[in-house]
């Protein structure tokens, strides 16, 4: 389940990088800094990237029963 969760996080936070760099070619038109981080706030990409990343702390930090914790409890 965790490399599940790890894989899946970063197939969403490459797909969300990959939006922020892709749109930095905004500041070539004239968008400012500010500009810029409101309009990756209306897309959708940029919460992949939020959850990515969280999805792949959460499969590397939170701690996973073993299989004697378990047995444990019944």
């Amino acid at each position: 389940m965790r490399v599940l969760a790890l894989l899946t996080g970063f197939g969403f936070a490459v797909i969300g990088g990959i939006t922020f760099i892709a749109y930095m070619n905004l500041f070539t038109v004239g968008f400012s800094l500010l500009k810029y981080l409101a309009f990756m706030v209306l897309r959708p990409e940029s919460y992949l990237f939020l959850a990515g990343v969280a999805l792949i702390w959460s499969a590397l930090y939170y701690p996973e029963k073993s299989g004697d914790e378990e047995n444990k409890n019944v």
